[in-house]
């Protein structure tokens, strides 16, 4: 008997052991987080200077430019609200705080998306990647379902997907932490095909365009014109670019065609992390719309009005709305004229 529970307790001792967690600060402030099984970065949350009064004012300020379409906003947490270790928590400012905060200074008819509680509800699960600064396609999934509940409209769940794998998957973060075992934890990249729904995707794709004039060197956003594109992008295993598998990435505009008949057209207004949101929404939509924070030309309100938008989600992860230059870059599609 006496035996039998030293075994029990030097198992019990390995189990432990096998899961201590070894925390370090990497360069830029990046979080890292061991076990002898994997690791994971997580960017740090810095806070916001104005609790997100020039976001909310920029959201507010389209709605009542549109004032038809219904408006959310959809404050994505990073990594780090969901997994950042207890012990060194004073590494980052809280998320769900600043989320609230964000969300107090919207208008009472816009419809804010929470989703801290319902990430954390599935933290066990594959919702953020471990290598790279976005979230997992599956943690779009749970945030996209999220938004169709409040918009309501319709939402086909995780069976009526077909995943795709690319394996061996080393994203962003190995670079912007300068840590390089990432590179001996490589993780599988897995998205959804919706099946049983037909869609068809246009893109506008942007590029710099360089030029001189008088010796001086000047940069300008130039567009292509719009071609037919296949919404997913195939990429090899062990590619780092893996998380432009949706759309090619951010320099574009992207308008997908569903048979989803209903009358409901989307207009995502989002930064990298929304790209992952399109696909769980073909059979909620007859039309969805993707804009990103960075890369459009012409009036966004035109645009809307052009294209009968009847609902508007602005997705971006927190950290980016925390930047004033996101705030005022959608200040200013609504004033531009090209």
């Amino acid at each position: 008997m006496r035996r039998s529970i030293i075994t029990i307790a030097v198992i019990l001792v390995a189990v432990l052991a096998g899961n201590a967690q070894n925390v370090k600060k990497a360069r830029k402030g990046i979080i890292v987080v061991k076990t002898d099984s994997t690791v994971r970065a997580m960017e740090p949350y810095g806070g916001c200077s104005d609790d997100g009064a020039a976001y909310a004012r920029a959201v507010n300020e389209f709605k009542r430019r549109y004032s038809q379409a219904n408006v959310y906003c959809m404050i994505i947490p990073n990594a780090v609200a969901i997994y950042c270790p207890d012990s060194v928590s004073s590494w980052t400012a809280d998320e769900q705080t600043y989320i609230n905060r964000f969300y107090s200074k919207l208008d009472d008819d816009i419809k804010g998306i929470q989703l801290i509680d319902t990430l954390n509800n599935h933290r066990d699960e594959y919702i953020y990647l471990r290598t790279d600064h976005h979230w997992a396609p599956l943690g779009a999934y749970y945030a996209a379902r999220t938004f169709a509940q409040s918009a309501e409209v319709p939402f086909k769940s995780l069976e009526d997907y077909t995943p795709q794998v690319i394996r061996h998957f080393v994203g962003t973060m190995l670079k912007f932490s300068g840590e390089k075992s990432l590179s001996n934890y490589p993780e599988d990249f897995v998205y959804y095909i919706p099946n049983d729904v037909n869609y068809e995707a246009t893109q506008i794709k942007y590029y710099n365009r360089t030029y001189r004039k008088r010796r001086r060197r000047f940069t300008v956003l130039t567009a292509k014109p719009k071609e037919n594109v296949s919404f997913f992008r195939s990429y090899d295993d062990g590619s780092a670019a893996a998380y432009s598998t949706f759309m090619g990435g951010d320099l574009n505009t992207t308008m997908v065609t569903t048979d989803t008949n209903n009358g409901r057209r989307l207009l995502i207004l989002k930064d990298s992390y929304g790209n992952a949101l399109p696909p769980f929404l073909f059979a909620s939509f007859e039309e969805i719309h993707v804009v990103d924070c960075r890369y459009f030309l012409g009036n966004i309100i035109t645009y809307a009005k052009d294209h009968q938008i009847t609902d508007v989600l602005f997705a971006n992860n927190l950290i980016h709305a925390s930047t004033p230059a996101i705030s005022q870059n959608y200040m200013r599609y609504m004033t531009q004229s090209r």
